[in-house]
């Protein structure tokens, strides 16, 4: 039997009393954040949600934080660290990631040369590293560039840990194949140097991964059901852009190739009936609910005048993942703009 104490009533009464004001608590309206491409989004141990994401103006590094996800709107931003006047870091600056490695914050971004021509295009992968516990506040500097087999064009780096082992994932071009970017995988001996030999875990070949340029890029893990979940983004960055899925038991060696199963058919892409094109280089991240969501960037328009590159509109999107009885993913289709229900 429970004892109604006046305290407890009055305290139930509060409670009653505050439910209009929680139930009109803003909720996630779409796009969460206009003009932030790349977008990774994770809730931290604390609670609080990161985002950080490519800006149209591709020089700098920026990072927000909120205590919910639908506050990554309205948070204040910071930037972290600018590109440099001259030399290899000097260009573009791509698709950052923010991790939290051996206690240490450090953030994986793509960055080029400036001074026109091909050179822009010479991407490699970097990482900088706050000096910090709060990487708000701490100051960041650059910590090196990313050593692989092949000094070539290569971005989108995310890692995990997958029993007991922290690895790397990312998108390089192999000589000797014909691609613009594979998709890459190793264990990790210090956030920018490899453990072993990498696996080539993906080639665009099917016909929805080489349209317009034939990519498979940013790769983001979801361990879900005894099984390893690697999407990863294909073709232009126009409205053709799409998600495939690389798929893997969770007690495999997914340092083996032949162990990841690919997609057929892509499993997020555009959605003309809701307005939402080119979905895609996407991130994982959990509700206050729990429940898993997908983090992408997505156009609001079809056509786009000039180099799609330099279109500034890829807005952050989220939305809920659902999962069939089998327990494999279901992204359904990109939502439209509005209030997420």
């Amino acid at each position: 039997m429970t004892l109604l104490t006046r305290r407890g009533f009055a305290g139930s009464a509060a409670l009653l009393a505050a439910a209009p004001a929680l139930a009109k608590k803003p909720g996630i309206i779409n796009p969460l954040v206009r003009q932030r491409a790349d977008a990774q989004v994770f809730r931290h141990t604390d609670g609080s949600y990161y985002l950080t994401g490519s800006v149209p103006e591709y020089d700098r590094l920026v990072l927000r934080r909120s205590r919910t996800l639908a506050g990554l709107a309205t948070a204040p931003e910071r930037v972290l660290w600018r590109h440099l006047a001259s030399g290899p870091l000097s260009g573009f600056i791509w698709a950052p990631e923010m991790h939290l490695i051996d206690g240490r914050w450090i953030m994986y971004f793509a960055a080029g040369p400036s001074g026109g021509g091909e050179d822009v295009f010479r991407i490699r992968t970097y990482a900088v590293v706050c000096d910090g516990a709060d990487p708000m506040t701490g100051e960041w500097s650059v910590l090196g560039q990313l050593e692989t087999p092949w000094d070539s064009f290569n971005l989108d780096s995310t890692s995990f840990v997958h029993r007991g082992t922290r690895y790397l994932a990312w998108a390089q071009r192999e000589p000797g194949i014909e691609t613009n970017s594979n998709l890459y995988l190793a264990p990790l001996k210090t956030p920018l140097t490899l453990a072993a030999k990498p696996a080539r875990l993906s080639v665009p070949t099917l016909d929805w991964e080489i349209q317009g340029f034939k990519v498979n890029e940013a790769p983001a893990l979801l361990a879900r059901h005894g099984k390893l979940f690697m999407t990863y983004s294909a073709s232009a960055t126009d409205a053709r852009y799409c998600m495939g899925m690389l798929t893997c038991r969770d007690d495999a060696d997914i340092m083996d190739p032949a162990n990841w199963s690919k997609s057929p058919v892509p499993v997020f892409k555009s959605s003309p009936k809701n307005k939402v094109w080119g979905p895609g280089h996407n991130s994982f991240t959990t509700d206050e609910r729990g429940r898993d969501m997908l983090v992408f960037h997505g156009r609001d328009y079809e056509k786009i005048e000039g180099d799609p590159l330099f279109d500034p509109n890829r807005h952050t999107r989220v939305q809920p993942i659902r999962y069939r009885p089998d327990g494999m993913p279901d992204f359904g289709e990109p939502v439209a703009n509005g209030p997420l229900r």
